[in-house]
């Protein structure tokens, strides 16, 4: 290859790896803002403890501190120690994961940036405050609810999902091409 073609495929690389780049820092950036913001407006006009009706009985605004992981998942009196941890080390494998992720594959750059600001957003929380995370979305019907969840965890959800699914579609993609 040329001196200018190596020149020209730099510069179009450079493009790409800006738009991926773009494209992870604003998923994680309003994932993270957003869940934030949603639990600081919580803080300040919710009483702790004390479900609010949104939706009757089926979903609740309820404002509480989860010292576990996601959905309430506790391992005891060093929850906060090993999930903060745990989302560190998950945060810098997914973050090599996104830098050796195609730009091609938004599906799988969504993916991680959406689980990416999940866990900062939670993470953060964990650091704050020894209380732990501050949860507030109340699902159910009566005794029979969701554990009380937050728009981290969502994010969290929704990315795993899309990840699960990239994961598929790479799989059949590779056993197309070994057909």
């Amino acid at each position: 290859m040329s001196g200018l073609q190596s020149s020209a495929a730099g510069e179009i690389d450079a493009v790409f790896a800006g738009r991926k780049a773009i494209l992870y820092t604003v998923l994680v950036g309003v994932i993270v803002v957003s869940d934030a913001l949603t639990k600081f407006v919580v803080q300040q006009s919710l009483i702790l403890y004390h479900p609010v009706p949104v939706l009757g009985d089926f979903f609740r605004l309820t404002y509480i501190y989860n010292p576990g992981a996601a959905f309430g998942l506790s391992l005891g009196a060093y929850s906060r120690y090993i999930f903060l941890v745990l989302t560190i080390v998950a945060v810098v494998v997914l973050f090599l994961w996104y830098r050796s992720t195609s730009e091609d594959d938004r599906l799988r750059l969504v993916a991680i940036a959406s689980v990416t600001g999940g866990a900062l957003g939670n993470l953060i929380d964990r650091v704050r405050s020894p209380r732990g995370v501050v949860d507030f979305l109340d699902v159910g019907v009566g005794a029979v609810r969701w554990p009380v969840f937050n728009v981290a965890d969502i994010a969290v959800t929704i990315g795993a999902i899309l990840l699960a699914i990239s994961l598929w579609k790479e799989e059949q993609s590779q056993a197309a091409d070994d057909d």
